[in-house]
């Protein structure tokens, strides 16, 4: 449909997560320019580069309390997902994983490392951040312009705003959400 990037969840405890040979199948069916990012929530090192070895991905997205030390050492682009609360130093956490390559930002809850479904306050972004910004989090085709004429994010991460259920896309949900990417004014709605 014309998406930048697809993610391949690896993290068993998803209703997302995906098998080496899915993935694997997945990513063969890709067209070109599709950039696979594997999302992991703190792997063992062993199971991320057991991940390489056997799927193409482009991209490393680490959503748990991974170290930047630990993010390195696959020796991919990497982005760190960070969950937004109140009174939480995001340009701090954003310095001190100064090697990657974006950070996605998403909605903080007490029992799931992401993929809720629930949007946050996003008036917590602090204005000074310079970093690419992925923002997920309750993202769906009904408020994909407030959040790119409010925020204006580097990319967007959606997952649950278009699905039929948990872990099954809905395709008619995906083409809404993607048309309102497509027909949003940049030029206008620049900060």
């Amino acid at each position: 449909m014309g998406a930048d990037a697809i993610g391949l969840v690896f993290y068993e405890s998803s209703p997302r997560h995906v098998k080496l040979d899915q993935a694997r199948a997945i990513v063969a069916g890709l067209p070109p320019f599709v950039t696979v990012v594997g999302l992991f929530v703190n792997a063992e090192p062993s199971q991320v580069r057991q991940t390489l070895d056997a799927v193409r991905l482009d991209l490393l997205q680490f959503h748990g309390d991974e170290l930047p030390a630990y993010c390195r050492q696959f020796g991919k682009p990497w982005i760190k997902a960070l969950r937004v609360q109140p009174d939480m130093n995001l340009v701090s956490l954003m310095n001190e994983h100064a090697g990657a390559s974006g950070f996605l930002v998403d909605a903080w809850h007490p029992a799931a490392m992401g993929g809720t479904g629930h949007r946050f306050d996003w008036n917590l972004l602090p204005a000074e951040i310079s970093h690419s910004l992925i923002l997920a989090g309750g993202l769906a085709p009904d408020n994909v312009t407030e959040a790119l004429s409010s925020v204006g994010p580097y990319a967007l991460d959606v997952s649950s705003g278009v699905e039929a259920e948990k872990g099954i896309k809905d395709a008619a949900k995906m083409a809404a959400f993607l048309n309102e990417v497509y027909h949003f004014d940049y030029r206008s709605n620049r900060n």
